[in-house]
């Protein structure tokens, strides 16, 4: 056996050998390199499991809280298809509701277009009537004042009949005798009911129903009219029916002769 066989002989078998010649060649410092390397990976490792187990646990956490917002989720979505029948329900009933009240706005809308035409029949009628009852009434007016003016026209003949008797038995009495009698005699405008003049003096007469103060302050002005015209004393005269006291004092104390029927 050579030299070499030898050598390769005792690397194999021989341990101390072997690490002798290792530490000749410099293995000694790759060996504990390498165990560092090895404590190093193995402290690696150990690190990584240890996130492993935290990121684990997150990972599980996550998952718990995952499951948890599905649930919720999943409740979610149970309201969520609970507010939706909700809301269709509520829609249903509202598309109903407006539906109704659209079909009583129709309604109404056609009872209000019926009481719309009646009110305006109605108003045509009313209207009608107040015309026919304005014309009717202008028409009574009219008679009435037609009537008036006949009634006010025949009593006053009436009344200057009655006075004319009674005041032509006074003249004689006073022994004076009528030169002329006048109706309804006109002084520039002034109206005399009744005109008796005698050969002293002239009568001026007015005849009222119903004769008030004012009356006798109109018959005294036409009085003074009459005589500034024909030059001779007047008397005046009234004659009525309804004559208040007040009045037939007012006129006695104004020198108006009077007459009550």
């Amino acid at each position: 056996m050579g030299l070499k066989e030898e050598f390769l002989r005792l690397l194999r078998e021989d341990e101390e050998f072997r690490l002798a010649v290792a530490g000749l060649l410099g293995l000694d410092e790759i060996l504990k390199e390498l165990r560092r390397l090895r404590e190093d990976f193995t402290t690696f490792v150990k690190a990584e499991e240890e996130r492993w187990r935290e990121n684990e646990k997150r990972w599980e956490e996550s998952n718990k809280r995952w499951e948890e917002n599905e649930r919720r989720w999943r409740e979610n979505e149970k309201r969520w298809e609970e507010n939706e029948r909700r809301w269709r329900e509520w829609f249903e009933t509202w598309k109903k509701f407006l539906e109704e009240n659209e079909r009583r706005w129709q309604e109404n809308e056609r009872r209000w277009e019926e009481n719309r035409k009646m009110w305006e029949q109605w108003f045509e009628t009313w209207r009608r009537f107040l015309d026919e009852y304005f014309a009717f009434k202008d028409e009574v007016n009219r008679r009435f004042s037609r009537l008036e003016e006949n009634l006010g026209a025949l009593t006053e003949a009436v009344f200057s009949r009655y006075v004319w008797e009674d005041l032509s038995a006074d003249i004689r009495a006073a022994g004076e005798f009528v030169v002329r009698r006048v109706r309804n005699a006109d002084f520039d405008g002034v109206d005399v009911d009744l005109l008796v003049e005698t050969d002293k003096k002239i009568f001026v007469v007015e005849v009222k129903v119903r004769p008030k103060i004012e009356d006798v302050g109109a018959l005294l002005a036409k009085a003074e009219v009459v005589a500034s015209r024909l030059g001779k004393p007047t008397v005046p005269v009234l004659a009525g029916t309804q004559l208040g006291k007040e009045v037939e004092a007012y006129a006695k104390e104004k020198g108006v002769l009077v007459y009550m029927y």
